[in-house]
């Protein structure tokens, strides 16, 4: 196949939108701020390809950029699959909340309550809640490399030994958020990747958004680049679909971002559910840790909101118990990063201004760039 030069992309990006019918005029003005916005951050990172859902009082919208791989130069498209990295965070704690809505699971309880195993081990002490806040204790980022089973899996987490108190640091982790969805499956009864697809995205609308792509969506999958230029898809590991796994569309995502600000109608005990991962457990500087999900109050200070998304939030930080817990409220800023080894995420909701952004990028780009995009457009958003 030719390939197409990054050069030309940026010199003739393509750009598309999907919205309702006769909200043309609102469309042309959501999109020229987008593109104010996305055009110089696909140039200064040589992103192949973007695709930008926003929503506007409850109106969305799709504008694509560039092209899903630089070997076919396929246009970025409304069915464009992304990988999520990160975000996929959101949905894991999205259904263990669900879950305790229904009555099947307990983010208060222990885990020794859904992993017997564990009891008389430091693991069976921990709270669920703390799994899905970075505040259990101490994990690392990743599984160690040589944990490549199930059984492993287990052997690894029955030996392991806190660095600290629960609730007294934050060390932001994939193995304590993959471990909450493993034990939320196993309440509901069923395999992870199947209750994320057959009940939690289809109660939620998104009909492309997937942890395992079927074949038949295959050929919207773009194709990822690291920061380097070389190509990169997500290779699955233990744990890697409850943390970041997921991959989906702009349209889709930007539903989502709609239905955490109750714009979009849904079933009562599920709105309940994503409601309450809004909850504000721990501060830590201007950042309140929800359940995953980051809030700042609103309005948030672009400052603020790089600092709260910068390198440094990946090491072990000092946090302060919120007693009793944040209620959810809707003067915040909320959001969520998600990055894998080919591709770079943003999603981002005030539900005081009806306003949200979710920004989907086959490239692995800097945090500080996907912010301050959105930053822009939101902010402009917030001025019509």
């Amino acid at each position: 196949m030719k390939k197409v030069g990054i050069g030309i992309l940026s010199a003739a990006l393509i750009s598309a939108c999907t919205c309702a019918s006769g909200f043309a005029a609102d469309a042309a003005k959501v999109r020229a701020i987008a593109d104010a916005a996305i055009k110089p951050v696909m140039e200064k990172n040589a992103i192949p390809g973007i695709a930008v859902g926003i929503t506007v009082d409850g109106e969305q919208y799709v504008f694509t950029y560039g092209v899903e791989s630089k070997e076919t130069g396929r246009p970025v498209a409304p069915t464009t699959l992304f990988e999520l990295g990160s975000i996929s965070k959101t949905f894991t704690a999205t259904l263990a909340s669900y879950a305790d809505a229904k009555g099947a699971f307990s983010l208060d309880r222990k885990v020794s309550t859904y992993l017997p195993a564990m009891k008389g081990k430091p693991f069976g002490d921990v709270v669920l809640i703390n799994l899905a806040t970075h505040a259990a204790g101490g994990f690392p980022l990743q599984l160690p490399d040589d944990v490549k089973t199930e059984k492993q899996l287990l052997s690894y987490f029955a030996a392991w030994q806190p660095s600290y108190a629960a609730g007294t640091q934050r060390s932001y982790a994939n193995p304590s958020i993959g471990m909450l969805g493993y034990m939320t499956a196993k309440a509901m009864g069923g395999d992870f990747a199947a209750l994320m697809e057959g009940k939690l995205f289809a109660a939620l609308g998104l009909e492309s958004t997937y942890i395992n792509v079927p074949k038949s969506r295959m050929a919207d999958y773009a194709q990822g680049y690291k920061r380097n230029g070389e190509p990169a898809r997500l290779t699955p590991a233990l744990l890697s679909s409850e943390a970041y796994g997921v991959r989906s569309t702009a349209g889709d995502m930007i539903r989502f971002v709609g239905a955490n600000m109750g714009l979009v109608k849904l079933d009562g005990t599920l709105q309940q559910a994503i409601t309450s991962t809004h909850t504000g457990y721990f501060s830590v500087g201007a950042m309140t840790q929800d359940l995953i999900w980051e809030q700042y109050a609103y309005p948030a200070t672009l400052a603020s909101l790089l600092e709260g998304n910068s390198p440094a939030m990946l090491k072990t930080i000092p946090v302060s118990e919120l007693r009793p817990p944040m209620k959810p409220r809707d003067d915040v800023w909320i959001n969520k990063t998600g990055s894998t080894n080919g591709f770079g995420a943003y999603v981002a909701f005030i539900p005081q201004e009806r306003l949200g952004i979710a920004i989907l990028a086959n490239k692995n780009y800097p945090n500080e760039d996907r912010i301050a995009a959105a930053y822009r457009i939101l902010t402009a958003l917030t001025a019509e």
